[in-house]
């Protein structure tokens, strides 16, 4: 995948955003904006930041906090490595829990 981009992936029955930062770092979120439902994994990708399509919401890739509204609670976020050219996302545990409340 290219950096500077972000794709819909899954693991088992969990729809993810993972994304290639320009850093070259990875990060890998829920795929599912916390302001309204709307598809990360269909936004647009700049400096580990995405971009909801719908209102604008902004989450960081790599720990899920919200960096712009009109998002208010962040996405969990999930560890991410590269193995061989491979890259694998342990969904198994949160590196972020989602909190509400």
């Amino acid at each position: 995948m290219p950096v500077g981009e972000v794709r819909v992936v899954h693991a088992g029955e969990k729809s993810l955003c993972l994304g290639h930062c320009e850093d070259g770092t990875w990060g890998a979120i829920d795929n599912v904006c916390t302001h309204d439902g709307g598809t990360l994994g269909e936004g647009e990708l700049e400096d580990c930041l995405v971009e909801c399509p719908r209102h604008g919401a902004r989450f960081d890739i790599c720990t899920g906090e919200v960096r712009a509204l009109p998002a208010v609670f962040p996405v969990n976020a999930y560890p991410v490595r590269v193995v061989d050219g491979r890259v694998e996302v342990d969904v198994s545990v949160p590196t972020r829990k989602l909190e509400i409340g």
